[in-house]
């Protein structure tokens, strides 16, 4: 489907919106399942919407669709540090949207690079995030004092997959900022289904909209969300549980097998 197409309809129209993560989610599972789902999604563009809300940044989800995986009609990215549109082939912030987290953040990447330079456990990400700073993580050497200096500074930590260390604005995640764009572009609630694997889809999956943790997710994400009821713990794996999760809601019709 044309970019120019998915933009010519409103997407609070669609019976079903995927707000998904990358990585492990909208990206896991078997080449056979991830192909499924993604030709289910490209026969169906007047009926469902979709959403990337990832760590991820522009360029990589630009990349990423022009290799063939389906374009989204919005982004969260950078673990919601933005919130953007797709148009004509690229990814364009909604500075309303944004206004609050360029606020919360202002011009911090110095001073927390500075703060954390040389902490044990941690190798600065060598990509220099609008609003976010972020870190790969050596769990065996890592330091949790990270933490408390983050807090320190007025920002807020975040370790996902034990691999990764990110630094984001005070209240600023994945699950906020996906509320904020499904408000802003009216699209009901109960239609919308949010996918994710780990510790960084927290939020997201925590924010009261449909969820599904997909088979594989990370064990410390799925004891946050054991008990919370609107999140399907999916047993498929990747791709495969978020068309689990889909059939499980009754959110739209899939293809037998799915």
């Amino acid at each position: 489907m044309s970019l120019d197409s998915t933009q010519a309809r409103d997407i609070a129209t669609c019976r079903f919106v995927l707000a998904t993560d990358l990585d492990g989610t909208f990206l896991g599972g078997s080449d056979e399942d991830r192909q499924t789902l993604y030709d289910w999604i490209e026969a169906n563009r007047e009926t469902v919407g979709l959403i990337f809300v990832t760590g991820r940044d522009p360029r990589f989800i630009r990349e990423l669709c022009e290799g063939g995986v389906p374009w989204p009609e919005f982004v969260v990215g950078d673990v919601g540090t933005t919130i953007a549109e797709v148009l004509e082939g690229d990814i364009h912030p909604i500075e309303p949207l944004e206004a609050e987290i360029a606020e919360a953040w202002g011009d911090a990447g110095n001073s927390v690079r500075e703060a954390l330079h040389g902490h044990p456990g941690l190798t600065l990400q060598p990509t220099e995030f609008r609003y976010r700073v972020s870190y790969d993580l050596n769990a065996e050497d890592f330091d949790p004092s990270a933490h408390d200096k983050v807090r320190g500074l007025g920002h807020d930590p975040l370790m996902s997959d034990n691999r990764y260390f990110d630094v984001l604005p005070r209240g600023v995640s994945k699950g906020p900022s996906l509320r904020r764009l499904v408000s802003h572009l009216n699209i009901e609630e109960r239609r919308v289904l949010a996918a994710g694997d780990t510790l960084n889809d927290l939020s997201m999956l925590q924010c009261g909209l449909p969820a599904v943790a997909v088979g594989g997710a990370e064990t410390a994400l799925l004891s946050e969300v054991k008990d919370l009821p609107h999140v399907h713990k999916a047993r498929r794996i990747g791709a495969a549980g978020i068309l689990e999760a889909i059939r499980t809601f009754d959110m739209h019709d899939l293809p037998e097998g799915a």
